[in-house]
């Protein structure tokens, strides 16, 4: 690597689950999962810095965001360096715009673009099936933003398989408050609702844009509006101002609409944001 400080800037893209069936819990602790993932176009912006020296820094515009070891992006950066034996100085700059704790894949993402970043600004020194190792290592969803497009993953989210989608539209609205992912899957387990769903032999097949309508179903989601009633209370919304479908993403506590045509998804936008309190944030999206 040449001398001096090398850069690398990087949008790094939310994500939806178009569906979520989650299973019992498994041995190490992990639920069994299967899900159609797609990342849309709401970004956080990385800027990943290397330099002669040794330390990992973090910065973010949000303070909901830790810039300590507790974040994953740290982790990524420790990983990628120890996996690599690099001895460099390592700084990483987040802007955020994707809502914290939202079901939106904000830190996975981050820490798949670092990985990315990273792997270039030296030089590829990993290959493709080694960075989807060492992504695996950070977190389940971080193997499936290295994708950089839809796909189905299975077992705690790290066996992921690109799929293609026709054309979507979603607005997005997030209440403005965080849901813990790991209290989330905890209520799962409590509910003993944990069905010994039968995930490997679930078949899906989207050819039209109107099959992905009887996918959509997320079995986190009663578990959420047991405690979160606005997540009913959002989905109302969409489906009131024309969307196909409504659904909670990931862990929750954001909703989606899902629109077939663009011009819908803007009507639908302008209502909503006339609808939902101002405390609440509403984004205009196109899958990727």
């Amino acid at each position: 690597m040449p001398e001096g400080i090398k850069s690398k800037e990087l949008l790094c893209p939310a994500k939806i689950n178009l569906f979520l069936k989650v299973g019992p819990r498994r041995a190490d602790g992990y639920h069994e999962l299967f899900t159609l993932m797609q990342p849309v176009s709401l970004y956080d912006r990385i800027v990943v810095k290397a330099s002669d020296g040794c330390g990992i820094r973090l910065d973010s515009s949000s303070p909901e965001v830790p810039v300590g070891r507790d974040n994953i992006v740290w982790s990524a950066v420790e990983r990628f360096l120890e996996a690599t034996g690099k001895k460099m100085s390592v700084e990483v700059e987040i802007e955020k715009k994707i809502p914290v704790g939202a079901g939106l894949g904000g830190g996975s993402t981050d820490a798949a673009g670092v990985l990315m970043a990273l792997n270039e600004l030296f030089l590829f020194p990993l290959d493709g099936a080694s960075l989807m190792g060492l992504a695996a290592e950070c977190g389940s969803d971080v193997p499936f933003f290295l994708l950089r497009g839809a796909a189905m993953a299975k077992g705690r989210g790290e066996r992921v398989e690109k799929i293609e989608l026709p054309e979507y539209y979603y607005i997005l609205i997030n209440p403005g408050f965080a849901v813990p992912t790991a209290g989330v899957y905890h209520s799962f387990d409590l509910t003993e609702r944990a069905k010994s769903n039968t995930l490997n032999s679930f078949q899906v097949s989207i050819k039209a844009k109107e099959d992905v309508i009887a996918y959509m179903e997320n079995d986190l989601e009663g578990v959420v509006l047991e405690s979160y009633p606005e997540v009913g209370y959002l989905k109302e919304v969409l489906e009131e101002a024309g969307a196909e479908a409504a659904l909670m993403s990931g862990s929750g506590p954001t909703v989606f609409g899902l629109f077939f045509h663009i011009e819908k998804a803007e009507a639908a936008y302008r209502e909503v944001i006339q609808t939902v309190p101002p405390s609440m944030k509403v984004f205009s999206v196109r899958g990727l």
